[in-house]
């Protein structure tokens, strides 16, 4: 069987849960759930993309919640975990990320999220002061976006997993 066959046979209950693991708002996983059967790697990928696009900002803060401060490691042994561990593995806990993380969370009132795949802490640090910069609404879509794109690598990944 290929990832996308899995995609449409497993039972939602189940594909859901193991879409949180790629973004952890419940609604997010629930669109794909819906727009199943899928006929290719593509059309799963494009109702992931369009799923990520049209989250409110409440469902965006639930997905927040379940990512740790970037240069902090996520704990446990789940499958959100070791990609986020994986995803962070160039960034380093750093007093300039610590600062840069309380500023933007006093500011914002949630996590700095980043896409930091491939990224060190350099340009980390350098993208977070800059986005201190921005107004509410700017940064409401910036997340959004970063987040859009955390979840769509994670999907890979899971499709990679089960293909």
């Amino acid at each position: 069987m290929d990832a996308v066959d899995a995609v449409n046979s497993l039972p939602a209950e189940r594909l859901g849960r193991d879409l949180r693991a790629c973004c952890a708002a419940p609604a997010w996983g629930a669109a794909i759930v819906a727009a199943r059967p899928f006929a290719d790697r593509a059309a799963v990928r494009a109702a992931a993309d369009a799923a990520a696009r049209s989250l409110s900002w409440d469902d965006v803060l639930v997905a927040l919640a379940a990512h740790p401060r970037i240069g902090e490691r996520a704990a446990g042994d789940s499958t959100e975990a070791a990609w986020s561990r994986r995803e962070q593995s160039a960034v380093a806990p750093d007093p300039e990320l610590v600062a840069a993380n309380r500023a933007y969370e006093e500011k914002f009132g949630h996590v700095f999220l980043i896409f930091a795949s491939g990224r060190g802490k350099e340009e980390i640090v350098a993208e977070a002061r800059k986005r201190l910069e921005n107004d509410s609404g700017t940064e409401r879509e910036i997340v959004q976006d970063e987040l859009r794109k955390i979840a769509l690598l994670r999907l890979e990944r899971m499709l990679d997993a089960r293909g």
